[in-house]
This record gives C-alpha cells, sequence and structure tokens, in this order.
C-alpha cells in the first residue's frame, strides 16, 4: 500500500458503461471514441487502485480506436528497480488480450522477458533488476509458485503460454513438472521476444453472452486468484 496516496472511487456497478462488442474479436479492444465510463482501460484502473489502495500505471500495445493489448503495472514495483525504474517491460502485471489469432479474449498476469540480446531493440534487452528472474528463481519444486499454478492451471481452468512469443508452448489441463517449464523458459530463443502469461480464456460467445458489468467483474476475480502467484515475481507485493 502506498502511504500517501488515496485512490479515487471506482465506478459503482449501475454506473458501468462497458459493453461486451468493446471486445472485438476482428479489431481488438475498443478504447477509443468511449466515455470514462465505457473505457476498459479507466474502469480497471479505478477498480483496481481501490483494491489496492496503490497508483498502477496502464501500458498498452496498438493504436488508434482499438488496442490489442493492455497492462496495469503497480508503480511501486516499477519505481523499486534500480535499472529499470522508467519502463515497464521488466515489470509482472495484470493484462487482458484479445488474441485475434486464436479468438480467445485472454485475462490474467504476465512477466516479460523481452530479448536477452538484440542489437536491434538494446532498450528493451532483459536487464538484471527485471521480474523475469524472480519468476525463474520461484519455479521450484513443491514451492508456492509450483502450488499456485497447479490450482490454477489443474483446478481453476487457466492457461499458460510460455517462451518465444513467435512459437508459444501452450500449457492447459494439466501443468508439467515445473522444473521442465523453467527450462523451457530458459531456452526460449535469445534473440526473440518471450514471456510468460497465466490467463483465463473466454470464447467470443462466452463474451457476447455476457453483460459488460459481467465481463467486469470477472476480469477483477481473475486477478484477484492470479495476485498471490504475481506477487512471487514481484519486489513489491499486492494484499491479497
Amino acid at each position: 500500500m502506498s502511504p500517501q496516496f488515496t485512490p479515487s472511487p471506482p465506478f459503482p456497478r449501475t454506473a458501468i458503461g462497458f459493453a461486451p462488442q468493446y471486445l472485438d474479436f476482428r479489431r481488438g479492444i475498443r478504447v477509443g471514441n468511449l466515455e470514462d465510463n465505457q473505457r476498459i482501460t479507466r474502469i480497471l484502473k479505478l477498480a483496481l487502485e481501490a483494491r489496492f489502495r496503490q497508483p498502477f500505471v496502464t501500458e498498452r500495445f496498438g493504436r488508434g480506436v482499438y488496442w490489442q493489448w493492455i497492462g496495469f503495472v503497480a508503480r511501486a514495483n516499477r519505481s523499486a528497480k534500480p535499472i529499470s525504474s522508467k519502463v515497464s517491460f521488466g515489470c509482472a502485471k495484470f493484462f487482458l488480450t484479445v488474441d485475434i489469432g486464436e479468438g480467445l479474449f485472454k485475462c490474467g498476469f504476465s512477466v516479460e522477458r523481452g530479448f536477452k540480446k538484440n542489437p536491434d531493440f538494446p532498450s528493451i534487452e532483459l536487464q538484471p533488476d527485471w521480474d523475469w528472474h524472480r519468476l525463474l528463481g520461484a519455479l521450484k519444486p513443491s514451492g508456492a509458485m509450483a502450488r499456485e499454478l497447479k490450482r490454477l492451471v489443474s483446478r481453476e481452468g487457466f492457461h499458460i503460454d510460455a517462451g518465444c512469443w513467435e512459437n508459444r508452448h501452450k500449457i492447459e489441463g494439466s501443468l508439467p513438472d515445473v522444473a521442465k517449464l523453467k527450462r523451457m523458459l530458459n531456452n526460449a530463443d535469445p534473440s526473440s521476444w518471450a514471456g510468460f502469461q497465466v490467463y483465463y480464456p473466454m470464447q467470443e460467445k462466452e463474451v457476447q453472452g455476457s453483460s459488460g458489468v459481467d465481463l467486469i467483474e470477472s476480469m477483477m476475480a481473475i486477478f484477484e486468484e492470479v495476485t498471490p502467484a504475481m506477487n512471487l515475481c514481484m519486489q513489491i507485493r499486492l494484499d491479497e
């Protein structure tokens, strides 16, 4: 909790104007040309800050009216980085995306590795203070991360995308041995973008059959579910 931070109140349930069609499975997540109470970035940022009593930074991939990916970074965790306090690549984060290729809406948490070595993108190469190292350190047999991932994947229906983004390993149904998972991450091509995502998948039919309020509440419930695992990757802890 940030002692000097007083969060703004979140939108009341009756004031939320988000609609399921704003999760567009052909164009992405609509954020443009909307009122504040319709825009998912504003609704979730206020809800997260009220829940965890600290500021969050909104990150995104995309431009214009539709974005492909949105992330929420705890500002205190980013500020704690001695080398990387000005960028969010090194931070574990809540995220949501409409994966147009897979036809899925994904919501959960993500830890990025970036490039281990890529002369074309030196500013987003892996640094020693990134949360990626904490993730790898937490992947121990019988450890807390193994228990959390097993619960999420084997019992709660979450999926994992791991490794290089161009050729991601997909994990669902049951969790492999965490030593195998750690090797998978360590062996990801150093010159390619890599990462680790734990998310709950929703198909278009399920999204469009829900109300906007129900979807927002589902996203917040998903963030609650993944918080214990995400905490194991961060320098600061969010309240559980």
